[in-house]
């Protein structure tokens, strides 16, 4: 049986998460919503160039009891914007997982998204990478084998992106480094995402890399994230707490 899944956003970053779960075999992607519905494009999967009409656009105000009647759905995965939390009641009152990828909540939508995970799992992560999440884990585990070390950080980045990554100040803080002294940045043309952690060592260095070579990789961290989640108990996750739940269960099991 597929695990039926609603979209909220279908930008740049969304319409390849879109395909991503449409590709998934284990998935079925049921509606996606999005603020205005372009005329003449009923359905999502027009869009993405299939010949088929299924994942129906909706607007939020579509979100109705009859709407989840008709169109029930076990997943959200959410790529729009913080102003979705708005609906996260909705999806909560239903018992509906969440998986959010949005970069940044106000205070206030914070306040929703800690209502809402009373009532259901909610696993929220600003880079959802899975890729990105292990480089974190694995440089909290060399932090501590080796504290000695010294450790810089390199984020490199498309020419448009200003501000520092909020990925590199997230393992400055996880390392407890000073991230103004030890986050070094590039701006490149052509560069999706690149985090490097570098340990200077005495005769050696190591060097923990993780680059992003399409938005699609949001999609796959995210199903990854949603399936894990489906067996979670209510409250509010962090795609770190499904890292560190691996790592456990499989170094433990590790023949040396």
């Amino acid at each position: 049986m597929s695990i039926k899944v609603g979209l909220l956003g279908f930008g740049r970053t969304g319409s390849l998460v879109a395909k991503e779960i449409v590709n998934d075999p284990d998935l079925e992607l049921v509606w996606v919503c999005r603020n205005n519905i372009p005329n003449n494009q009923k359905y999502a999967s027009h869009s993405l160039g299939y010949d088929q009409s299924f994942a129906e656009f909706i607007t939020p105000s579509m979100l109705t009891d009859d709407f989840f009647k008709d169109k029930p759905i076990d997943l959200i995965i959410d790529f729009s914007s913080g102003e979705s939390s708005l609906y996260y009641n909705l999806f909560s009152e239903r018992q509906i997982k969440i998986v959010t990828a949005i970069s940044k909540y106000t205070v206030k939508q914070m306040e929703r998204l800690q209502k809402a995970c009373l009532d259901t799992a909610i696993l929220a992560s600003p880079n959802i990478t899975l890729g990105i999440n292990w480089l974190l884990i694995a440089s909290k585990v060399l932090k501590k084998i080796i504290p000695f070390a010294d450790v810089e950080i390199v984020e490199e980045h498309f020419r448009a992106k200003n501000e520092t990554s909020g990925t590199a100040l997230k393992i400055a803080e996880h390392l407890n480094i000073e991230p103004n002294e030890h986050i070094n940045s590039i701006r490149v043309g052509g560069i999706v995402g690149k985090h490097e952690v570098i340990f200077g060592l005495p005769h050696q260095t190591l060097r923990l890399t993780h680059e992003s070579i399409s938005r699609s990789a949001f999609g796959t961290g995210a199903i990854f994230a949603g399936k894990w989640l489906l067996n979670k108990k209510n409250g509010l996750y962090k795609m770190e707490h499904l890292v560190h739940e691996k790592f456990i269960k499989h170094i433990t099991t590790l023949e040396i």
